[in-house]
């Protein structure tokens, strides 16, 4: 039995023939949708529009969305461009990626094009799927020409994709220094340079840092990333001591705290990075700073096991005996993280082995509770006492067990 579906602007006629199961589909006229787009595509003109005074629906599309006004534009057509424009094909059609024909042409750099588009009426602020705009594809791929038009005829350099990159932060990745500079030109209140300016601390580029930071002496403003970083504290994540180095000359402040009190030597620190945290402290980074949670350099050194740092920081002068809110020491952190030679480094600078907590938690409570052989018997060669006690029996157990565990009989 075959059955004939109407599709609703004639575009189709489908012949479903139901037999053994099976259902077959013929499509009358996808042929000529295939020929009709193929032909936008080339720039052929009079081929383009025989087939719409044959009937041809002019917003005929490809699987991917991509119209015959698409095509065109991608390829450079400026007259077929207009024709089509002329006979009504909408100039902010999208694809299913949420791309215009700007962004098409914007992207493959078609200068002619934008401009018939953007006189047509195009939206140049509109955003793909992703966020991005006609003026970050163009700055994407360094199509100069089309960058300035853009600016020119209004472009929000400021709007940035769903990762939160602006025109002048992808053009700053992909180390287009032209588009970067003209950018920089276009942007008179500095509203898109600290991203950028992230991402040049992150690379190390101090090129393009003090490119960034022209006329510019306020480089610790807050950014607008969640954990508030300045590019000195992005910078201290990675270790990048040049752009630190340009950051810290041009003004940066070095004990700027983002959110939950971290500052940069908090960052270096946790990271392990011995010149940075040097660094940062020959410019006056406050070795005693603490955060929300009141966690020094020390504590987050000694939490994270780079004994050379924690080294470096007791020569400085940190605080032994500094505390969290919870009453840990620098000593507890490194029998909790197992990190022997950092429990070493701070005994030999007399840290108290039974220094203990707001829960009379020493550190061989800590690491006889974490299962730390190693630390646990360093800590009672270092005269720890093993009958101290607490005020939470967990640690106390804990300890009683590894006793036991030791000597069975």
């Amino acid at each position: 039995m075959c059955v004939c579906v109407y599709v609703k602007g004639g575009e189709e006629c489908r012949f479903l023939c139901k037999k053994t199961g099976l259902t077959t589909m013929l499509s009358i006229h996808s042929d000529s949708n295939a020929s009709f787009l193929r032909a936008a595509r080339a720039g052929n003109l009079d081929k383009v529009v025989e087939y719409l005074k044959g009937g041809i629906d002019i917003n005929t599309c490809n699987q991917n969305g991509l119209n015959a006004l698409h095509l065109a534009a991608k390829e450079g057509h400026v007259g077929l461009v207009q024709e089509l424009l002329g006979r009504g094909s909408s100039v902010d059609s999208a694809t299913k990626k949420g791309n215009t024909a700007l962004h098409i042409a914007s992207l493959a750099g078609q200068a002619e094009v934008v401009k018939v588009l953007v006189k047509e009426g195009a939206n140049i602020n509109a955003q793909s799927q992703n966020g991005f705009t006609p003026l970050y594809m163009a700055a994407q791929e360094n199509h100069i020409d089309v960058v300035k038009y853009l600016l020119e005829n209004g472009a929000n350099q400021s709007t940035a994709t769903e990762d939160g990159f602006t025109p002048l932060a992808v053009a700053l990745q992909q180390g287009h220094n032209q588009a970067v500079a003209i950018l920089l030109e276009n942007d008179t209140k500095g509203k898109v340079r600290l991203p950028a300016l992230h991402i040049a601390a992150r690379k190390d580029d101090t090129k393009s840092a003090a490119l960034l930071l022209q006329n510019d002496h306020n480089a610790d403003v807050q950014s607008k990333v969640k954990s508030g970083f300045t590019p000195l504290h992005i910078a201290a994540h990675y270790g990048n001591v040049n752009v630190a180095t340009l950051l810290l000359n041009r003004g940066a402040a070095v004990d700027f705290t983002a959110r939950n009190g971290i500052t940069p030597l908090h960052v270096a620190s946790k990271r392990g990075n011995t010149n940075m945290v040097k660094l940062l402290l020959d410019r006056g980074g406050q070795i005693d700073a603490k955060t929300r949670d009141g966690l020094t350099p020390l504590h987050c050194a000694a939490r994270s096991g780079h004994d050379q740092v924690v080294e470096l920081l007791l020569e400085r002068g940190a605080p032994l005996l500094a505390r969290t809110k919870n009453g840990l020491s620098p000593l507890h952190m490194a029998a909790q993280g197992d990190h022997v030679e950092c429990v070493k480094h701070l005994l030999q600078h007399k840290a108290p082995v039974d220094d203990v907590t707001l829960d009379y938690l020493t550190a061989l409570h800590v690491a006889a509770h974490c299962g730390h052989y190693r630390v646990t018997k360093l800590l009672l060669d270092k005269r720890a006492n093993p009958n101290a006690r607490a005020l939470v029996n967990l640690a106390q157990s804990t300890f009683t067990e590894y006793r036991l565990r030791q000597n069975p009989h």
